[in-house]
């Protein structure tokens, strides 16, 4: 019998957003949600040649909201 494939996971990157700050993350934010829409116009024109690009977009969108909460969080810790 053939033996099984192991697969290797791989470290988690680090985020550029762990060092960013809030503010650089909110144009982050912006941006990207910005790229969306324009994706969304582009698929329901029948020009987006790669349509998995808006589920990505919104990943990374959900992923910088998560960031930005968290942040925000923590400086709040901070403060008192």
């Amino acid at each position: 019998m053939a033996e099984a494939k192991q697969t290797t996971k791989k470290p988690a990157a680090k985020n550029a957003t762990e060092v960013k700050s809030i503010a650089d993350m909110q144009n982050d934010l912006a941006s990207k949600q910005a790229d969306l829409l324009e994706s969304k116009r582009s698929h329901r024109a029948g020009e987006l040649v790669n349509p998995r690009v808006l589920g990505t977009s919104r990943k990374e969108i959900a992923r910088l909201h998560t960031a930005i909460k968290a942040a925000e969080l923590a400086a709040k810790k901070e403060s008192n």
